[in-house]
This record gives C-alpha cells, structure tokens and sequence, in this order.
C-alpha cells in the first residue's frame, strides 16, 4: 500500500498534543540505556553540565560588577576603583577558561558515551535479530521495523540524552537569570516565554510531520536501497551489463530519489517560513525589553552595569528558553525515532507470535497459540517436553511422523501443503519430488521448524516438533538448502561453520571436505583451508559456483547430525561432481536420516522411498521400482526426463493432479520483504 502523500494525511495525523505526550514516554527508558552504557561518563557529563549551567549567570555578575568599577575609577579617578575592575577582569578571566574547560570536557563524555551507547545498542538489535524466525524476515513490516531501528540506533538515544541534559541544565541557568529578571519586573518573564514558545509548536509540529514522512515512505526507500544494490553488487553486475538494465535501473533510482525530495523541499521551505517569522517575533521582543531597560537606565532608575546585566540576563535567559524548547522539540523528534528501536526490541517472538503472524498475516500481535499442537492424537496424550529419546516417546515413532500437516503463509487462503501424512524412518533415505510450486522447500521448512505446521502436527521420536528446544532440534540437522550462504570468511572457517565448536579442529573439517566433495578445490588454494573466500576482502580466492555448493555440502556433514536434509545438492555441480556426490551418497548417509529433494531423477531412484508432490498433496510414494511399475505421474516424468525429453530441471505444463488447483496458490517461496 501507497503511504499517503502530505496533502492527503487528515488533521487528525496532526493532533502533536497527544503524539507529544506518547512520544516522551520514550525518554526514562533512553535516559537508562545511556547510563547502562558507561555510568561513570555519563555521571561526570551530568556533574559538569550543571556547573557550567551556573557558569554563565557568575559571568554575567562580575561583567556588572566590572562596568560598574570601570565608571566609577571614570568618575573618581578611585585607585581602588580601578584595582576592583582588574580584579574583576582576572574573574571572568578564570570564569571564562573554565567555562571553555567545562565545555571540551563535555564534549570528550559525549563522545565517549556515544561510542559505547552506539556498540551496545546495534549489540542489541543483533541479539534481538537473533530472536526473530524466518517469517519474520520474510514479512516486509518487521523488516522495516529492523531496518528503521538499526537506522537510527548509533545517533537518536545519545541525542535524547543530550537534550534531557541540555534541558536541564538550560534550567537552571534560566532559573538563576528568572530570579534577576522577576527583580527587574515580572513582565520580562512573560515576555520572555510569549515570544519563545510559539517557534517551540512550530518545531514540535514540523518535527513529527518529518517522522511520520520518514516512517510512511520506509516501504519505497527499501526499493530504492535494493536499486542501489542491484547497482552497485558485484554478483549483479554481469547480467545487468549484458541486458543493458543500467539505465532502466538509474531512471527508477532517480524517480523516487525526485518524489522524495520534493516532500523533504516542502517540508523544510515551510519550516524555513515558520522559522524565520516567528524569529522575527523573538526578536522584537528581545529589543523591545532592551528599550525599555535603557528608558530606565537613561532616567536613573539602573546603573551603567546593571544595564549590562540585565541586557545580558534577558538575551542569554531568551537564549536559555529557545535552546531549552530546541531540546523539547528535538527530543520529541528523537523520541519518535525511538519508539522504532523500542517497539522492534520489544516485539514479540517466539512460538505463540509467530504463529499469530502466520494466522494474522500481522507482526506484534499475540493470539492465543493453535491447540492442534497440543491436542491427543489417536487418543493418545501429546508427551510432555522430555526432548527426543526421553519417556515421552511414543511406541513405533521414531523418526519423522507428519500427522494431516496442512501450511499457508501468511495472507493467503490457497493452502501449500494440505493433508500430508507421512513417516520417515531414523535411517532411511527419502526424496521428495514435484513440479515447481508443489510444496517441497514449505516441507523441508516445516521439518526444520522453521515454520509452524497451521493444522495437524509434526513428531520427531514420538515428540511435538513445537515442544523440542529448537537449538536441540537443529542441532540434529545437517541442512544444503537451495540459497546457500557464500560466506566471505577463510575456506576453514566456511567448513567449519557446520560445528562453530570445532571451528579449530582442522581434521575434522578436511574430513568434512572429503566427504562434501570440496577438499580439492580448498586445497589447491594459494593458503590452502586458511585462504579468504570471496571478493570483499583483501587477497580473497573466488569459487565457482559448482565448488561453493559442494562447501555447503561439506558444511553440512561438519555438522554431528543424524537427519541430513539436501535441497538440492548438485544444482551447481557439473555431471561428474554430482555423480561422484551421489555414488557416495548412500555410504555418506549410511548411519543417518537423509531427506532429498531434486528435479534430476537419476539421483532420487538411490533412495529408499520416493515422495512425488503436487499442489501441496502427497501424489504418489514408494521406491523407484514400486512407482516404476505403478506407471503413474513419476514413471511418466522419469521416462521423459531419461530420454531426454525433459530437462534435468523439470517443469511439468500440466499438474502433478492437483486436487482442487488453483492457480493462485501459494508456491514453495514465501512473500519476501
């Protein structure tokens, strides 16, 4: 949907009152983290702020105290007269470096507070990524709210906390220049504040309708970040030159690039406008109060230097106001941006949040969780969270047992998978096959508990997939999916992120290259296993694609899992690199669960039992001689695929007899921000 442009927003997005009050909500939390960041800087910023907060009103004294002795050595030609204006030279002499001191030293804290406050908290917003399950990243709402918080995360809580100190400090210089000014006439205070505050509304007002354009555009500067991308990305690059997209890409680039800056011109000629008019107020009322205060000096009433004071005093105190209603306005801005970091720290997650995103198509609702889960099945309780291999396991299921599993992702009617009842034995091999669309990757999703099951229930040994630790539940798993990571570390390091623990053990990932059929390829390189793959960083080696998937292979037999799960393995291998994979296949996966998904029927007809999805429904299983002789839809794909009639990367025209079809339904890929 199309965040509405400024001319189209309702009076009703205006309403800053109530948005003022919900938005400084956000201080007392921000005030917190700036002192769990490093307490002792921040303390000391707090000492020095309200020393130098008295600094100017002692200036400002002697500076009187300084006319006045001036006049009167004039008019007397008194010695000591004189030698009191020295005096009171040498004072603001000292008042003034240790104003300057006080200031360095502030800034140096800032600076410090800064740094910390910034590490800890992109520390934190990692940590909550951490939290997150895969929909989360693949619904576009979290993925602003993610992205809009680590935006704002290095700058917005230190100048939250700057302005809380700015304000309070301005404080009390105000206060100790209100009570010299409510000596001279309470008028002056009112003055002051009648002048000052309508540009304090005029900025607050500007300053939410700059938030509200930030955060209501976040989904079309997400589309102009990924033009950057497609770019500026090496591994973009050679396709966008061959097709000649460099110039299509550019011209949508610079459209929203125009359309953003002709609402960011609006916005800030109009607050230039407001500004400068009601500077114009401030400023007269500023003269007029000089007027007055040289009426009275002129007629008697005031001397030399409490004109100079009180000139001082009102100029500095109107100074002190606008500077502390500045600092109201910025931290109302600045509040609004932390309410985006806040509110993405404080998401939900977890099992019951995901599973409300999944029934909702909305993140940060909590919905009570689907009972399926924890509903008997065949009238027999769901065990209790013992994990695999305790007393909860049910007689005759080990294994994966998938009991009238039906999926759809989130917003969408048509179901992915529906009504799968499947058991997959502790030590046997399966492939899983089906025309793009069928439901294969939504299965290796759900068996991974990447996404939980809408209906029906997923056991491994007798347990509710739900009811497994997931860090116990993946670490039985090897997983090769299909987007594999190509991480730019060392070619140990990319083997041994199969088993972080053993990312040292060197023999054991050269065995997991053997195996994974890479040890070659990461040999042969100038460091050997310690070269930097990849382009990004200095005397980085790049892999062929072929030799890259068979380093996710091997990454997943680094892994100490006895459920091996390859989506497929060989789509970048050569025919004699996936022969070699597959002849090893079975003794690679003797004493392991192997599930297997591939279009290349010459490698599924290796295992036990093979799977054939279509439209999200088991359509057919049994082993390649079994579904051979059935005659069915596989024997007729695997005939054509051998005689070449068919590509190894299959694609059926006509459905795998999808019961109920519809041509909407969702596909293997979920919607991705």
């Amino acid at each position: 949907m199309t965040p509405p442009t400024p001319a189209e927003r309702s009076p009703a997005d205006e309403s800053w009152i109530g948005a003022v009050r919900l938005a400084f909500a956000q201080t007392p939390r921000a005030v917190r983290l700036v002192w769990s960041a490093d307490p002792y800087s921040t303390l000391g910023l707090l000492i020095l702020q309200a020393v130098g907060a008295l600094l100017p009103l002692a200036i400002a004294w002697v500076g009187k105290l300084l006319v006045d002795s001036v006049v009167e050595a004039a008019r007397t030609e008194d010695p000591a007269a004189a030698e009191r204006a020295l005096t009171m030279v040498g004072i603001e002499l000292a008042l003034m470096v240790a104003s300057g001191l006080i200031t360095r030293a502030t800034g140096l804290l800032r600076s410090l507070v800064g740094t910390r406050l910034a590490y800890q908290i992109q520390g934190d917003i990692l940590e909550k990524a951490q939290t997150l399950d895969l929909v989360h990243f693949e619904t576009p709402e979290v993925y602003d709210r993610l992205q809009n918080a680590r935006r704002e995360a290095s700058s917005r809580p230190l100048n939250l906390f700057t302005s809380a100190v700015d304000i309070g400090s301005n404080a009390i210089t105000l206060a100790s220049y209100g009570v010299l000014l409510f000596g001279f006439s309470p008028w002056t205070l009112l003055i002051l504040a009648a002048a000052t505050i309508p540009s304090f509304i005029a900025e607050a007002r500007f300053s939410g309708q700059a938030f509200r354009l930030f955060t209501w555009r976040a989904p079309e500067g997400r589309k102009m970040r990924y033009l950057e991308i497609l770019l500026t990305r090496d591994s973009n690059a050679q396709e966008v030159k061959l097709y000649g997209l460099g110039p299509m890409l550019l011209d949508r680039y610079r459209g929203f690039y125009q359309r953003f800056f002709a609402e960011d011109r609006q916005l800030a000629v109009r607050r230039a406008v407001w500004g400068f008019g009601l500077g114009i107020l401030s400023t007269g009322a500023l003269y007029g109060c000089y007027a007055w205060i040289v009426v009275r000096t002129v007629g008697g009433a005031l001397t030399l230097g409490d004109m100079t004071l009180y000139m001082t005093v009102f100029r500095q105190g109107q100074a002190s106001l606008r500077s502390i209603l500045k600092a109201l306005g910025s931290s109302y801005e600045d509040n609004l941006f932390m309410s985006n970091l806040f509110g993405f720290l404080s998401m939900p997650t977890g099992p019951e949040a995901v599973r409300a995103l999944f029934e909702t198509g909305e993140p940060a609702k909590i919905s009570p969780p689907n009972e399926t889960a924890a509903k008997p099945v065949d009238g027999v309780a769901a065990p209790g969270p013992s994990g695999p291999g305790g007393d909860g396991i049910r007689s005759g299921e080990r294994g994966f047992v998938l009991d009238a599993v039906s999926f759809r992702y989130p917003g969408m009617t048509k179901w992915a998978l529906q009504d799968v009842n499947l058991h997959i034995a502790p030590r046997e091999k399966l492939a899983i096959v089906g025309n793009n669309g069928a439901g294969k990757s939504t299965m290796i999703k759900l068996l991974t508990g990447l996404y939980p099951v809408t209906r029906g229930q997923i056991r491994l040994d007798g347990v509710p997939l739900e009811q497994i630790d997931p860090g116990v539940l993946r670490g039985r798993l090897g997983v090769v999916v299909q987007d594999f990571v190509q991480y730019e570390f060392t070619a140990r390091e990319n083997v041994g992120l199969g088993q972080p623990n053993r990312m040292d053990d060197l023999d054991a990932i050269k065995e997991a290259a053997r195996r994974g059929g890479a040890y070659e390829a990461l040999a042969g390189l100038p460091d050997g296993f310690e070269t930097q793959l990849g382009r990004w960083f200095q005397k980085g080696s790049q892999l062929s694609r072929g030799n890259w998937q068979k380093v996710a292979v091997a990454r997943a037999f680094m892994r100490d899992a006895d459920i091996l799960i390859l989506d497929e393995p060989s789509a970048a291998l050569d025919a004699e690199a996936e022969h070699a994979l597959f002849e090893r296949f079975r003794e690679l996966t003797d004493d392991r669960m192997a599930i297997l998904i591939s279009h290349r029927f010459s490698t599924v007809r290796m295992a036990d039992r093979i799977l054939v999805l279509g439209g999200g429904r088991v359509i057919e299983i049994g082993t390649h001689d079994e579904l051979m002789t059935a005659d069915g839809q596989y024997a007729h794909l695997f005939t054509l695929q051998a005689s070449g009639l068919l590509g190894d990367d299959w694609r059926s025209d006509e459905p795998l007899a999808r019961p109920d079809r519809n041509d909407s339904e969702m596909g293997d890929d979920a919607p991705r921000p």
